[in-house]
C-alpha cells in the first residue's frame, strides 16, 4: 500500500547523487567561477545563477518532486502536495534561472536564442509548466471524475517523464557549450575545471536515470492510483 512504501537503495543512490551534483555546481560556480550575483560588473556572476538554480532548482528539486510521491512512507494525500509543491518550486527556479541567463546575454551584448541548448531549454520549461497546470487541474483542484484521472494518468506519467528526461539531457548539453565557450577562450582542457564541470555533467545524467529507476522499479508496488500520478 503506498503508505508504507520505503526508499530502495537506489533511491538512496539517487539522493546521493543529487548531493553531489549540488556540491560540485557550487564548487564550479563559487570556487572557480567566482561567486553568484544578480548585479555586478563582473557579468559573468550573473551568468554563474543559471547552472546553479537549473541544477539544484529544476533537475535536483524536479527529480525529489518524481521520487517522493513513490518513495515517500505517507498517506496518498501527503505525497499528493509535496510533489505537487516540490514540483512548483523547481518550476519557478527554473523560470528564474532561465531568466538570469537573459540578464547575462543581455547585459553582455551576447544575442539570446542562438543555440540548441537554448531552443531545448525554452521547450523543456514550457511543456514542464503545461504539465503542472494539467496535474493540478485533473489530479489535485478542481480535479477532474474518477474515468479522466483514470484515463489521464498513464499519458500524464509518460509525459512528466519524458519532459524530465530531456531536461536532464538538456543540462548535459549546457555543461558542453559552457565547457566548450571557456576552452575555447583559453581554459585547460585537461586542468581541474574542465574535469570537474565534466564529472558534474556525468553525476547529473546518473542522477536522472536513477529518479527514472526509482519510478519504474516501484510501479508494481502500489495499486494504481486514480487522484494522482508518479509525476
Amino acid at each position: 500500500m503506498a503508505a508504507v512504501l520505503k526508499a530502495t537503495p537506489v533511491t538512496f543512490v539517487a539522493h546521493a547523487l543529487a548531493v553531489a551534483c549540488a556540491v560540485m555546481v557550487l564548487v564550479w560556480c563559487i570556487s572557480f567561477r567566482g561567486g553568484l550575483a544578480w548585479e555586478a560588473t563582473n557579468k559573468s556572476l550573473i551568468f554563474n545563477i543559471h547552472p546553479v538554480l537549473m541544477l539544484i532548482g529544476f533537475i535536483i528539486l524536479g527529480g525529489e518532486a518524481i521520487m517522493s510521491y513513490k518513495s515517500l512512507p505517507l498517506k496518498k494525500e501527503v505525497k499528493k502536495v509535496v510533489h505537487l509543491v516540490l514540483h512548483a518550486v523547481a518550476l519557478i527556479l527554473g523560470i528564474v534561472g532561465i531568466c538570469a541567463a537573459f540578464k547575462f546575454h543581455n547585459e553582455s551584448s551576447i544575442l539570446n536564442m542562438y543555440s540548441l541548448h537554448s531552443w531545448v531549454g525554452i521547450g523543456v520549461i514550457i511543456l514542464y509548466g503545461i504539465q503542472w497546470i494539467y496535474g493540478f487541474l485533473i489530479f489535485f483542484y478542481p480535479g477532474g471524475n474518477t474515468s479522466l484521472r483514470s484515463e489521464s494518468l498513464p499519458w500524464h506519467v509518460l509525459f512528466g517523464m519524458f519532459v524530465y528526461a530531456l531536461a536532464v539531457a538538456n543540462a548535459a548539453l549546457g555543461f558542453l557549450e559552457k565547457l566548450t565557450f571557456l576552452e575555447s577562450a583559453g581554459l585547460d582542457k585537461f586542468g581541474p575545471e574542465a574535469y570537474l564541470v565534466n564529472f558534474t555533467a556525468i553525476a547529473t545524467v546518473l542522477y536522472g536515470a536513477f529518479v527514472m529507476v526509482t519510478v519504474y522499479a516501484q510501479k508494481d508496488q502500489e495499486p494504481e492510483d486514480a487522484g494522482y500520478s508518479a509525476i
